[in-house]
């Protein structure tokens, strides 16, 4: 793109005065935003601004609606926040809003000024009325940096971006040294945010020494931990903000070309980046000579195929090179040999994030939050058995046991705490003896589990952990890229040895074996998958050993978990003969009345699918779990 003098002054005038402005424009008429990130328009968003914008025509109400994206309240959504300029009550989020209640806030809010407060789930300021974000439990632990606008503000329009103070750090370096940018980011502390938690800053000098006359940046949005969705919630609500500190990295190394690389299976997230792109260009922060200042640099976007291994970076750049996503020996490190054999940074979308904020406030200011070794914060996406699920991000240091019970809210539906899966499927499982464990890098560490980029999965009383164990290995070794032994055939006999166990197949002396094995495949896989790969078998034979030795030498399962442990029985003196509730819920017919007209299940014909315990009336209670399933055997001997 060639920049014109004039053009470039008008958009530095632009920025200005975007930059300059409140949101008081947007104010001087009711303004209603609607959550519409993708956990937002799962739960119904969509339908629910459809719903604001036809009652707003019927009433002939005059106000903006802006789709913006998520707090990180996902167990709320969808989530409506409305702003009433001539009302005493300052802005209220109203949470779990449905069609219905969203026709109700337009004609009872804005229609006749009652705020409906029976569906507030917080206000946005403080208010005597309604508890605020921050008199949440987690408001008082929560510290947001790099989602401090995430839900706030259109994700679709830059003016919303610039007005918050967006490109000012960009606009700031172009003044700067890309030495001192560096130094900055060395003296910061910052660590990667992708899972390994090295330097950043101490990258960046890397490559920036590097002698090459082409250099790249790689933005690494491959997400594919089961049950994290941070990087995707940030492209989907402030993508913005990635691009910022993707041009500031550019600019400090000497890059004159980017790529984000995001997994196809991220439609929304891929459709905001590209069009916050095109927007970057047409404000001459991407392309020719940025702002008059003879740095060239641009962004293209990759969608990758979502394999698992493309999140490890030499596998990463072979796919954007069109080779298989296939690890390859580090040294040479991307920093001096990295895409197309050039220096190359790859750095996660949480870790460019910080980059703004860094260059804006300081590097002793981003230390101030956090611990000595892993200053910051962390971004975790709460999943499983806790009551509010979502995004969380907290100082480092925070503990396991502040996330989960007064972030979280504790376990969901009263049932008790039994381990959390933190750092995806190669992390660790972590039982309740170790919750007051800081989260930080080397503190998981020691107690057997890792960062990861931020997926915590919270288990209960119901989870057998030789199962969990047996999900998360089989998940990483379906993903093994097979390059090495150790990985491709070493995963696959710790798999069957689990399955085994798993089905009452487990003898004496597999416990060893899986120990055996997953030290010889730490030592002998080529990238982190392989390194990780058994961190769930070894974190629970750790802590949970005597489940282990359960199936083995009992054949039980004692969560009641393991299909080919457990069997259905109905307690006859508990069986009410005229309920057929049973009956009408088994997909497989498996349940019939007796001469007796007390119910009985075939067990050759059970699939084990829980519909029959979860159908059978509360004050009843007449179907049970039993293992191991030759209970159910005598139980049905003794009663013929």
């Amino acid at each position: 793109m060639k920049n014109d003098n004039h053009d470039v002054s008008s958009a530095l005038e632009k920025i200005k005065i975007c930059a300059s402005a409140s949101w008081q424009p947007l104010l001087e008429k009711p303004l209603i935003m609607v959550g519409a990130a993708t956990c937002g328009r799962a739960a119904g968003a969509l339908e629910v601004k459809r719903t604001i914008m036809a009652e707003l025509e019927r009433l002939n109400i005059d106000a903006n609606v802006l789709e913006v994206g998520c707090m990180g309240h996902c167990y709320a959504e969808p989530l409506v926040v409305i702003t009433r300029p001539d009302s005493d009550f300052p802005p209220i989020c109203y949470g779990y809003v449905t069609e219905g209640i969203a026709s109700r806030l337009v004609q009872d809010y804005l229609g006749e000024g009652d705020p409906c407060l029976e569906y507030a789930l917080a206000a946005m300021e403080v208010n005597d009325f309604i508890p605020t974000m921050a008199d949440f439990p987690r408001g008082l632990i929560e510290k947001k940096i790099i989602m401090d606008y995430c839900g706030l503000i259109d994700p679709q329009n830059i003016e919303n971006y610039l007005a918050t103070g967006g490109y000012k750090a960009l606009c700031s370096v172009l003044r700067q040294t890309p030495e001192s940018i560096v130094q900055t980011m060395k003296d910061s502390g910052l660590r990667g945010r992708g899972g390994a938690g090295f330097p950043t800053g101490v990258k960046w000098e890397t490559c920036l020494k590097a002698d090459a006359k082409e250099k790249f940046i790689i933005c690494n949005a491959d997400e594919g931990d089961p049950g994290a969705f941070m990087d995707r919630t940030i492209l989907e609500s402030n993508p913005h903000k990635m691009i910022e500190g993707m041009i500031i990295a550019a600019y400090a190394v000497g890059a004159a070309r980017g790529y984000v690389y995001v997994r196809a299976e991220y439609p929304l997230a891929v459709e905001r980046i590209r069009l916050a792109v095109k927007q970057v260009r047409e404000y001459y922060l991407l392309g020719k000579s940025i702002l008059d200042s003879g740095f060239d640099f641009d962004i293209e976007i990759f969608q990758g195929s979502g394999a698992f291994v493309c999140g490890e970076e030499t596998a990463l750049i072979a796919s954007i090179e069109g080779e298989p996503g296939i690890p390859h020996h580090r040294p040479p490190f991307p920093a001096i040999a990295g895409l197309w054999g050039k220096p190359t940074i790859i750095d996660n979308v949480k870790t460019l994030c910080y980059v703004p904020h860094i260059i804006s406030r300081g590097a002793d200011w981003f230390k101030s939050t956090g611990t000595p070794e892993s200053p910051g914060t962390a971004i975790f996406a709460l999943a499983g058995k806790v009551v509010n699920t979502g995004l969380a991000e907290v100082p480092m240091g925070t503990t396991l046991n502040q996330m989960i019970y007064d972030v979280g809210s504790g376990i969901a539906g009263g049932k008790t705490f039994k381990a959390v899966q933190i750092g995806g499927p190669s992390g660790g499982c972590l039982p309740e003896s170790v919750l007051e464990t800081p989260i930080d890098f080397d503190s998981l560490k020691q107690v057997g589990a890792i960062m990861g980029s931020g997926g915590m999965v919270v288990l209960d009383q119901d989870d057998c952990m030789v199962e969990i164990a047996r999900y998360f290995l089989d998940f990483t070794q379906k993903e093994s890229c097979g390059k090495c032994t150790f990985c491709r055939l070493g995963t696959k006999h710790m798999l069957n040895i689990l399955e085994n166990i798993t089905k009452g197949k487990g003898a004496p002396g597999d416990i060893e074996k899986l120990l055996t094995l997953a030290e010889d495949i730490k030592a002998g896989s080529l990238c982190n998958l392989g390194k990780t790969a058994p961190n769930p078998v070894l974190s629970t034979i750790k802590y949970f050993r005597d489940e282990y030795d359960a199936h083995i030498n009992e054949k039980r399962c004692p969560s009641l978990m393991c299909k080919d442990l457990i069997a259905y029985y109905i307690l006859p003196e508990k069986c009410e003969r005229s309920c057929d509730a049973c009956v009408g819920s088994c997909p497989v017919e498996a349940i019939f009345s007796n001469e007796d007209r007390i119910k009985v299940i075939n067990q050759e014909k059970c699939v084990k699918c829980d519909s029959c315990l979860l159908a059978c009336p509360p004050q009843y209670r007449a179907v049970v779990k039993l293992s191991p399933p030759e209970e159910v055997a005598a139980r049905e001997k003794g009663k013929k």
